[in-house]
């Protein structure tokens, strides 16, 4: 069973407007196959998609992502649940 740290114990966002899904999963704790996944499961995550097909989430999406997060691993919601909650 895979542990997971609380948002408050996950590092501060930098102040910058893209950031890769390589930095998101390490700022979210969030693997990246786990994100592209959430990615078809709630709308309102849409990165920004660029050279190589590679994915630019934006600062609100990675706050958003903390919060699917929050809901899914910290207090229990199903995926259908948290998109209901959003």
């Amino acid at each position: 069973m895979e542990i997971h740290k609380s948002n408050a114990e996950l590092p501060p966002l930098p102040a910058k407007r893209y950031f890769t899904i390589g930095e998101v999963s390490e700022l979210c704790g969030v693997k990246a196959h786990v994100l592209r996944y959430w990615e078809q499961e709630f709308t309102q995550l849409n990165p920004v998609k660029r050279s190589g097909n590679r994915r630019y989430y934006q600062h609100h999406e990675v706050v958003l992502i903390r919060h699917i997060r929050e809901l899914l691993y910290e207090q229990g919601f199903t995926i259908s649940g948290a998109r209901n909650r959003l």
